[in-house]
């Protein structure tokens, strides 16, 4: 299934990832796709929300990854490979990441690391467009279709 968002602002982009964790419940793969400041550490915040998280969720642009408890005995493991040429050892953790049902597992900047991630994932490409607003398009394969169902309600 294919799903076409318009995004206004920030709050909105929060607002959508709030719905979509809410409807996560481990073992998904989520690889977010976008500029430089299209929105995608802004859409991992809500996704954290719905997941209710309850740390500060932040870029890890630095750090590579960020581990974050969640409901339900579930974590959020946030990947962020934009300075890497080569994944490396985080490369063998995140193959790790995406088997684990206890896991929601996010991936930014993922060309690095393209050959762990696994094929039936949910796939969110940010677009700028005008005023500032983004289009979001997310594919969700079959396997997870309880997202598609509540997507329909």
């Amino acid at each position: 299934m294919r799903v076409v968002e318009k995004i206004a602002t920030d709050r909105d982009m929060k607002a959508f990832g709030a719905r979509l964790g809410a409807r996560l419940r481990g073992g998904e793969m989520i690889e977010l796709i976008g500029d430089v400041g299209a929105g995608k550490t802004t859409l991992t915040k809500g996704i954290a929300e719905g997941l209710a998280v309850n740390e500060d969720v932040q870029s890890p642009t630095f750090t590579i990854n960020r581990t974050y408890t969640a409901r339900d005995g579930l974590e959020l493991h946030h990947y962020d490979f934009y300075r890497l040429n080569d994944a490396g050892v985080v490369g063998y953790e995140l193959a790790e990441s995406v088997t684990d049902t206890h896991a929601v597992t996010i991936v930014e900047w993922g060309e690095t690391v393209h050959d762990v991630l696994p094929e039936s994932r949910i796939i969110i490409t940010i677009v700028y467009r005008a005023n500032e607003s983004r289009e979001l398009t997310m594919s969700v394969p079959s396997v997870f279709a309880y997202i598609q169902e509540e997507e329909r309600a």
